[in-house]
């Protein structure tokens, strides 16, 4: 079995850290009952993404997860939100929303030849809700970006990228990931530590996720490999862990999260954070197979999901990073 390129870039985050630490028993302790639940696979439908499954279907789910990142204001701490179909959405669901909309209203915003040429006006009109939404200048830079290289290696759509893949996520440079970080930068969620590359991948897993949960009995999605996901390294699952005793954090960066203070991008504090959410899920994940049947394992975005859903609407402060990372 090859070595997860992920996980194996924390290892010295992990031996070297200073601001957060992750405990294994708390790990087992929950792993003790977590084993017992369902765990799905999310399966991705829901009123804010396509109704049908298509190649349509591809292009907007790697589209989204092209601008999948922060929803909060860093000035007012006000969470993007906005109606749709008799609903509020909030965060990344918001988003999703707002170009489905965008799709009913006949803005061809799936078409590589738009998006290479939208300016800002043309996304204060798709991303309509209650503020702006934060960092709109960096979504028309990526979505320009993205589309420019589509347009000129995939006929302008994500689903030609993907049918031009190996069907794993890692592949010796052909996989999805690799080629989603590789040729598009924004994708390239990395950072340094003591000299090293953290690699953390987070929206291009979630993107190639979202289409193995949404897609893989359709043959319009064919992964080989999808035991190479780790979690996916954001603001809600490190709070989860946290509030759950599985990590913890120095009083120091405590108070700096819970004081709503920015913890810079690349930072060690910020890496420690994220480094450790991968690390304690993978953890858990080996955990709770330990106590399922062979034929009901699962991988680390079951748990991630779990987590997710339970604490994404908490109170508890959640550490601020100012990133198109996640």
């Amino acid at each position: 079995m090859m070595k997860n390129p992920v996980l194996e870039s924390l290892s010295d985050v992990i031996r070297h850290s200073q601001f957060v630490k992750t405990h294994r028993k708390k790990i087992a302790e929950h792993a003790s009952y977590m084993a017992y639940e369902e765990l799905p696979i999310w399966l991705w439908r829901v009123p804010y993404l396509p109704d049908e499954d298509s190649v349509r279907t591809v292009d907007f789910l790697l589209l989204i997860n092209s601008i999948n990142f922060a929803f909060t204001d860093f000035q007012t701490h006000s969470v993007f939100s906005t109606e749709y179909a008799g609903a509020i959405w909030s965060d990344a669901e918001a988003m999703a929303a707002c170009v489905k909309r965008a799709l009913e209203d006949g803005i061809p915003i799936l078409d590589g030849k738009y998006l290479a040429e939208a300016n800002r006006k043309d996304l204060e009109k798709i991303f309509q809700g209650n503020i702006e939404m934060p960092m709109l200048d960096e979504r028309v830079k990526i979505f320009n970006e993205v589309r420019q290289v589509l347009r000129k290696k995939y006929q302008g759509h994500f689903h030609n990228f993907i049918e031009d893949c190996s069907p794993k996520l890692y592949d010796q440079g052909r996989g999805i990931i690799d080629r989603l970080t590789s040729e598009l930068p924004s994708f390239n969620d990395v950072s340094p530590f003591k000299g090293q590359t953290v690699k953390f991948y987070k929206r291009a897993q979630l993107a190639a996720y979202m289409l193995f949960g949404r897609l893989r009995t359709t043959g319009l999605f064919k992964l080989e490999d999808p035991d190479q996901f780790t979690a996916f390294a954001d603001y809600i699952i490190p709070v989860a862990l946290r509030l759950m005793g599985m990590t913890s954090y120095t009083r120091e960066l405590e108070e700096k999260i819970k004081a709503r203070q920015v913890i810079p991008r690349h930072s060690p504090e910020e890496v420690e954070i994220r480094a450790h959410c991968l690390y304690a899920i993978s953890l858990l994940t080996k955990e709770i197979n330990k106590r399922r049947k062979p034929g009901n394992q699962i991988i680390a975005p079951q748990v991630d999901s779990r987590l997710w859903t339970h604490f994404h609407k908490t109170d508890w402060p959640y550490h601020l990073t100012i990133t198109t990372a996640y």
